[in-house]
Parts: C-alpha cells; structure tokens; sequence
C-alpha cells in the first residue's frame, strides 16, 4: 500500500555502510525517476551514480547533514551511505530545475524503501567544491544529493506540538523524532 510505502520513507541519516549497494539498484531507482512526471515532458534531468568508497567518500565532504542538531556533525565512519545518486540539472534543456528533481528524488525515495534501503534528500551543497571534483561541464547544475544505503536508525512521526515547533531531534536512546503539522492545520479549506 502507497501510504506504508510514505511511513517507511523518512529521511534517514544513519546507514550500515559495509552494505554495499549495487550500480544496478541505483540505475533501477534513476529508471522509475525516467519514467515520472517531467514538467512540459522536457526531460532535463541528469544523473551521477556512485557507490565506489573512495567516491563516495569525496562527495561525503561536500554535504552538510542534519541542520537542526547543532551537536552533530554528521554520520561517522561505519554509518555513512552505501551510494549517492546526484540529480543534476541540464541548463541548455532548461534554464531552472523547476520541480522535476523534487518528483525525481520522492520516486528515487519511494523506490528505495520498497527494495528495503533508505537515504536522505540534500540540499545544503557545497556545489563548486563538487562540481571541481566530478569535473562537471557547467551546463549541468548540481540540484540535489541523495544518500542511499540500509538504514541503521529509528525514525518516528509525531505531532507538532502547541508551541509550533517543527524542528527534528534526537532523544537519549538515538532515536531521530519528527515532528509532522496535523491534517486539520494544512487543509485550510474542502470547496
């Protein structure tokens, strides 16, 4: 069912990273993202596969992870993804990315939990010192870093509370909490 497959898919930041990830799962999760929504069909998206160590490694010191836990600096060794797939944006098919990555990386994520990994969708970049090390022409621009690999952390939903606070944490167990707006608050209207 769709909405297990949505409960399943948290952002996870934590992973058992001697579980390798096959070339071939990754091309299997950029497929489903082919075959999504593209707005005007243009199809600008392009991608970078890695699941090598080394690489992998390379492009680990180019995100940022968990901004609202100011006391923790990201995952450690033995803890970090498997493989990262890099959504790429080609300006000379279109000028913006638009909201065809946000499509892509749901499906890539969608796609990730039902074969039993999970991975978290970053933003915060630092996109030059990346693009320097992949070596990327600059038609492409860099959109979205996924880290994919088997989760080894506990992630929950829960309510926001009365003070509004929205912000992610950790409690004395490593368990990640996620705080989630109630239906009633986001459906500002039924027409």
């Amino acid at each position: 069912m769709l909405r297990d497959l949505v409960l399943k898919n948290r952002s996870y930041r934590r992973f058992y990273q001697d579980t390798a990830i096959e070339m071939k799962t990754l091309r299997e999760l950029v497929d489903l993202a082919r075959l999504s929504a593209s707005g005007a069909n243009l199809q600008p998206l392009k991608y970078i596969l890695s699941n090598d160590p080394l690489k992998n490694e390379a492009i680990f010191k180019d995100l940022a992870w968990a901004g609202y836990l100011k006391d923790w600096a990201g995952p450690c060794e033995g803890e970090k993804p498997s493989a990262y797939i890099i959504i790429l944006g080609d300006t000379e098919i279109r000028s913006s990315g638009g909201c065809d990555h946000g499509i892509a990386a749901q499906t890539i994520m969608l796609g990730a939990a039902e074969k039993g990994l999970g991975g978290c969708m970053i933003g915060a970049i630092k996109r030059e010192n990346l693009r320097k090390k992949l070596n990327l022409p600059e038609r492409y621009e860099i959109l979205l870093v996924l880290a994919i690999g088997k989760p080894r952390e506990t992630v929950v939903l829960e309510t926001v509370t009365e003070d509004g606070d929205i912000k992610y944490w950790r409690d004395s167990n490593d368990v990640h909490h996620v705080p989630k707006r109630p239906l009633d608050e986001i459906i500002i209207s039924e027409l």
